[in-house]
This record gives structure tokens, sequence and C-alpha cells, in this order.
């Protein structure tokens, strides 16, 4: 299911048609937490792990308002726009993990803030190419502004100086969020490791567009690091993220 709103926004040709179907969804969250579940296989689905978790309905209808703001198909005004965009989308799914591992740690929340919202950060740099393909950009106004890029700039994929200074700062922010995250590391309990392990794969994003002088066309960004499912084995196994 959550993977699906993501994705309404790239499926639709018209706003309407997307906040119809974000409506079903609190509809159908609102029944779920009345017993009532839809007769859908993911609605029953989530009704179980509701049952089962006692998972917080605020995290799962916060999740599907935010993408539902996201339908104005515009770019972020600024960072702290991005930033709030991820800790309502990104955060709140990894509250709901830490809930499903029956995790309550007030570190362990402040954690999965700063995790959401590097996540949040890094999936809006990932998707620029595929975004700018399409005439599309999303990146923080204010960023781009700084630096003098404009959105034309992406769209031609320049490698100015200029656009690379924009990619710098944003990606800069990810990783200072992931560094805030860690900072907890001591005293998050070990349960929690499992809901953060996609800080490696961030990570790897942050550390391979750096090493493309933060070219974020540049073509060695579209690989897969064949070394990631080692990395995500031994993160599991030391519990540490």
């Amino acid at each position: 299911m959550w993977s699906w709103p993501r994705q309404v926004k790239d499926s639709i040709s018209q706003k309407t048609i997307g906040l119809m179907r974000m409506q079903f969804w609190k509809t159908a969250i609102e029944e779920i937490y009345r017993d009532e579940p839809p007769n859908q296989p993911v609605s029953a689905e989530l009704w179980r792990a509701v049952k089962k978790h006692f998972l917080t309905k605020r995290w799962l209808l916060r999740i599907i308002t935010e993408r539902e703001k996201d339908l104005d198909d515009r770019a972020y005004r600024n960072l702290q726009e991005l930033e709030v965009y991820s800790e309502h989308t990104q955060s709140s799914l990894i509250y709901l993990l830490l809930e499903c591992l029956g995790v309550k740690n007030v570190h362990a929340d402040h954690a999965a803030s700063h995790i959401g919202k590097a996540q949040g950060i890094v999936t809006c740099l990932r998707a620029t190419p595929h975004h700018s393909s399409r005439r599309k950009v999303y990146l923080p106004m204010d960023v781009c502004m700084l630096h003098g890029a404009s959105q034309e700039d992406f769209i031609r994929r320049s490698q100015e100086q200029n656009v690379r200074d924009v990619v710098y700062d944003i990606a800069s922010q990810a990783h200072v969020h992931l560094q805030h995250a860690r900072s907890f590391s001591h005293n998050v309990p070990a349960a929690a490791n499992l809901a953060f392990l996609q800080t490696v794969v961030l990570e790897d994003y942050l550390q391979r567009v750096r090493r493309a002088g933060f070219d974020v066309f540049n073509s060695s960004l579209k690989n897969r690091n064949p070394l990631l499912p080692i990395r995500l084995y031994l993160r599991s196994w030391k519990k540490t993220y």
C-alpha cells in the first residue's frame, strides 16, 4: 500500500483522480479502525497488522494526507518544506515499523525522524534525472536560487558548477540528518535497527554522488552497488545502523 501513494503523482493525468484515490484510502483506514475493513486484499492485510501490532492511526493518515498535498505537482519552496514532507511520509512509515517491532523508545523515535528526512531528501535527488526527462523539477527553490540555477538548467542536465552546488547543499543536509540519527545509536534498542537499515542505501548513494562530483546526472549513479547486500547483512548482524 505505501509504495502505491508514492506512484499516484506519476500515474495520473488529473489531480481530481489522485484526490479520489487518496480519499479511498482515508476512508479505508477509518473503516479498518472500526473493525470494518473494505473487502480488498491490501485493506485486509493492513487490518490484520493494525490488530496485531496496535499501529497508530495518526501515522497512517499522515502519510496519505501529505501525499495528497503533494499532488499539487510543484517544486518545494525551500529545503525545510522538503524536510516536513519527508517527516510526514518517510518518518511516519518508520514509526510504524518500530511499532511492528515492539519498540517504544524516545531515542529511536528521534533517530527515525532524522532517517526519514534523509530518505526523503535522497529520494528527491535520485528522482531528479527521471523528473527532468519529463520537464519537471522538484528540488527546493531556495537552494536553486541561492546558486543561480534555474529549472531549465536541470531539464537540460547541465553539469555547470552552480547546478552541482545545488546538489551538494541538498546532499549535505541529508548527510547531516544521517549523522544526527546515528548520534542516538547508543541509546536505541537493538531491535530498532531492523527499521533503520535503509541508512546503508542512503549512505551508499551519498558517497557515490560525492565521487561523481555532485553531478546528479552522472551515469555511474544508475548502476547498482553489488556490495549493498553484504553491507546490509553486516549491519543487520552487528545490529547497527
